[in-house]
């Protein structure tokens, strides 16, 4: 099975925190926000970037289909821009980070 350069990173920061006994998660994170599991932040901003590109889509076919209103569709691309960049943005330096965990020295 192979695994991709995210989820082999992923992967190695798992086996990592178990072998150091890190990684707990605390009650809050910072300014008292509950404190999340990394892959859950992940999957969430998977899902809305997901949500947004759908939503953009049924918004472009109520358009075409004569019963859409143009800002929406306008809206709904914008939104949709936003959260795709974002998650490319985080690929990118989740890859860099990886990247940079492989050229370590142990």
């Amino acid at each position: 099975m192979a695994i991709g350069p995210v989820g082999g990173a992923l992967a190695g920061l798992s086996a990592y925190q178990r072998a150091a006994g890190v990684g707990r998660p605390r009650e809050t994170g910072p300014a008292g926000v509950p404190a999340t599991d990394f892959a859950q932040h992940l999957g969430r901003l998977v899902t809305d970037t997901s949500g947004a590109l759908k939503s953009a889509e049924a918004a472009s076919a109520r358009q075409v289909a004569g019963k859409g209103d143009l800002i929406d569709v306008v809206t709904a691309i914008g939104a949709a821009e936003t959260a795709l960049d974002t998650m490319v943005a985080v690929r990118d330096r989740v890859i860099g980070a990886y990247s940079e965990i492989m050229r370590m020295q142990i």
